[in-house]
């Protein structure tokens, strides 16, 4: 079996980027976002990025770093508000976004990951997101068709690996990060821990290893996107 697990987040990105590429990345908000391949990736130095992604991070944070270094050229998400960066470079139409329904993004994504080309939802029917897309009758309903998306990587970020690459996430990293495991032509994921294979339970892992191509272990900021507290 090949080793899947790499040094440092710089090493499993070596020889994958490129100008130009797609990059799914996972996370919801900053939660369980791949922190260190994204910090690899700006430095990667690559440009024009189409970057897959529920949401853009933060101004200084996440993927607020290919922002502040104008690497990104292209957004597919569902969700930008928390990030002046992204707001200014839109507006001055340095940036094009593709604005997807939060359900329908998720879908689109798993579609891709599971080999299926386009679906039918009712999501957004009769409003802009509808606008030049294939309408369809359903026993008297309308439907939109949406694409899947698939990725030339993509960098998930995982609370315990295997090396084998069995992946196992926590809580509200749960979100993107399995489905975009399946959707990228080479899937990177960071973790917080590697064991030996047979070490984790098999009815407990989330995705499997056949699905990851390298495996990185790194160290985490975690931070909080916005802090509120009681007076």
């Amino acid at each position: 079996m090949a080793d899947k697990v790499y040094p440092d987040a710089k090493t499993a990105l070596d020889g994958l980027t490129f100008d130009g590429m797609t990059v799914m990345a996972g996370g919801f908000g900053l939660c369980g976002i791949p922190e260190n391949l994204i910090t690899a990736l700006r430095d990667s130095g690559a440009k024009d990025l189409t970057v897959i992604s529920n949401n853009a991070g933060v101004d200084d944070f996440g993927l607020g770093l290919l922002l502040q270094t104008r690497q990104i050229k292209k957004m597919v998400s569902s969700y930008v508000g928390e990030n002046k960066t992204f707001e200014k470079q839109y507006l001055n139409g340095e940036l094009e976004l593709e604005f997807n329904p939060q359900g329908t993004l998720a879908e689109r994504i798993r579609a891709g990951g599971a080999g299926i080309p386009g679906f039918y939802t009712k999501t957004g029917v009769g409003t802009l997101v509808a606008e030049g897309k294939e309408h369809k009758d359903f026993n008297g309903e309308t439907y939109i068709m949406e694409t899947g998306l698939v990725a030339d990587i993509s960098i998930v970020k995982a609370w315990k690996a295997d090396k084998a690459g069995n992946l196992v996430f926590r809580k509200t990293a749960r979100n993107f990060n399995p489905m975009m495991a399946t959707a990228g032509k080479v899937t990177i994921a960071e973790v917080e821990e590697i064991v030996e294979n047979g070490e984790l339970d098999a009815d407990h892992i989330h995705t499997p290893g056949i699905f990851v191509q390298r495996l990185v272990q790194g160290t985490f900021e975690k931070r909080i996107e916005q802090r509120t507290v009681r007076a």
